[in-house]
């Protein structure tokens, strides 16, 4: 029926062990991959609003902005330039994503993260010594490589490497990674744009090293998953590597329904072409949609363009790069708040209840800039009401954050099953990268032109992937990564795409009605 959730009971569920201290470390090591992602989302919008920066890469948008050639505050930075400096990496990272899918499935998990790490390392270089756009753009685009390999591989890793029962808590860890990098480049943004003398860009930029060396560093002591040594053809290996980060010697049941996979999937001989195939449509659907509806939520405008649109809606240059910081505080806080629900209250709920919220939000800052700007542009805010916008959008930050934000990156990688793992989690990748390159990329042109109506353009998207979720995700908490085929199979949409055969062990299902 429509709507309805399901879950597995199984003895898979229910493997030996416990949840170890390596395993919990070595996860959240891995998770600081995320700190290179949410480390770029957050410094772009801060440094593309300071004018030492302006003036030198930009002198159009800078003059622009001082001089008022354009009456309407929506059009201030309306540059496409400007927005191919947000925008490149991500256009790169999904490139990337294709090349880093073999290496994470040949040569592993670890090796796909110290290379995306390596690549990202000589980008941040780059950015902080540009004297050019086209400095700027290269050490853009080879982060973007970097952000494409490290999404590819770490919450496949922590997927792999997580115990079933906390499998959400610690997936969500690479979310809270990317919103500490977020909140980070804010923070910084903030001091650098105190120098007086102006070069303070180049610090904010530049700083994009210290995440980089440290996935770098990580990665040389992260153990590999038993997914993927078994995957490579070492089995005594992998049940030794599962005996350790589960405690315990008694594995024999998690490991036989590993074997039983990785059997299966060395019988996949074409990935791509395999993922089109019926059996795994749900697969597909959901890897395409989560991220596509991620990135319609508009949480890249704020990620992005925050001190950029503060400024726009009248606060000064100091205040705008501080709410922009006050986003990012909210955004870690409430991310954790996801930490703790989703193997708790399950991940439809956190969805559900963040898009609504996302809704009536988006709702409200469109009437306001409408009340207050109008449709020609031409106007300004009382404190009062600037800080109600603000109050709103921060209530809109936190609901993205304990839902859409980290399980739009959980549940994709936690759904596939081994022999497409590493196609679907590119597929994810990759769409999720080619729509932040969109948002990014026309943003500011969307603005210029859609005014106040842009924000309910969002609202429209997050009333639709509402409505997804509701009738086409069934519940995944606490099931066991390897046995996800109970759950579609007895979806009342997906399951009549999932062979009885597909199914390990011919769990008993039990309805759960949502």
């Amino acid at each position: 029926m429509a709507g309805g959730a399901f879950v597995a009971t199984s003895t898979g569920g229910n493997y030996e062990g416990r949840v170890t201290t390596f395993v919990i470390i070595t996860c959240l090591v891995a998770a600081m991959g995320g700190l290179i992602f949410g480390y770029d989302i957050g410094i772009s919008g801060g440094v593309t609003s300071m004018d030492s920066f302006l003036k030198k890469f930009f002198p159009s948008v800078y003059h622009k902005e001082k001089e008022g050639h354009h009456e309407s505050m929506y059009c201030k930075f309306d540059s496409h330039l400007l927005q191919l400096f947000t925008s490149s990496l991500y256009l790169s990272a999904l490139v990337a994503s294709f090349f880093s899918s073999t290496v994470t499935r040949l040569f592993g998990r670890k090796i796909s993260m110290l290379s995306g790490g390596l690549v990202f390392l000589v980008g941040a270089i780059l950015n902080g010594a540009a004297t050019n756009v086209a400095m700027l753009i290269i050490g853009r685009l080879l982060l973007g490589v970097g952000i494409g390999f490290a999404n590819q591989s770490v919450p496949i890793y922590l997927s792999e490497m997580a115990p079933a029962k906390i499998r959400g808590a610690l997936n969500i860890g690479f979310q809270m990674a990317i919103t500490i990098g977020i909140l980070a480049a804010n923070l910084i943004n903030y001091g650098t744009s105190k120098i007086k003398e102006g070069y303070g860009w180049r610090i904010s930029l530049a700083i994009a090293a210290v995440p980089a060396i440290m996935m770098i560093v990580g990665s040389f002591f992260l153990p590999d998953t038993p997914n993927s040594i078994l995957e490579r053809g070492h089995p005594e290996k992998a049940k030794k590597m599962l005996q350790k980060i589960r405690g315990t010697n008694n594995v024999e049941a998690e490991f036989q329904d590993l074997v039983a996979a990785n059997e299966h999937a060395k019988k996949v001989e074409h990935p791509w072409k395999n993922v089109l195939q019926p059996r795994y449509r749900p697969q597909l659907v959901i890897c395409i949609l989560i991220p596509f509806f991620q990135q319609l939520t508009g949480i890249n405008v704020i990620n992005f363009y925050a001190p950029i649109l503060f400024k726009t809606l009248g606060f000064g240059d100091d205040a705008s790069l501080m709410s922009a910081v006050i986003t990012g505080i909210v955004n870690v806080i409430c991310t954790a708040v996801s930490i703790y629900s989703a193997d708790r209250f399950g991940r439809r709920i956190l969805f559900l209840e963040g898009g609504i919220q996302m809704i009536i939000c988006q709702i409200f800052v469109a009437v306001m800039i409408a009340i207050n700007f109008g449709t020609n542009g031409v106007g300004n805010m009382s404190g009062s009401t600037a800080n109600f916008v603000l109050f709103l959008i921060c209530a809109y930050v936190a609901a993205f954050a304990w839902s859409w934000g980290p399980l739009g990156w959980l549940v994709p990688s936690e759904i596939c099953p081994l022999e497409i793992r590493s196609a679907g989690q590119a597929i994810n990748v990759s769409v999720n990268m080619f729509f932040t390159f969109l948002i990014g990329q026309f943003f500011l042109t969307m603005l210029c032109h859609l005014k106040f109506g842009l924000f309910l353009f969002f609202a429209a998207f997050c009333v639709i992937m509402t409505i997804f979720i509701y009738l086409f995700l069934p519940e995944t908490r606490n099931v066991p990564i390897e046995e996800m085929n109970t759950v579609w199979k007895a979806h009342w949409f997906w399951g009549k795409y999932i062979p009885d055969n597909a199914v390990i062990g011919g769990q008993n299902l039990k309805e759960v009605t949502a």
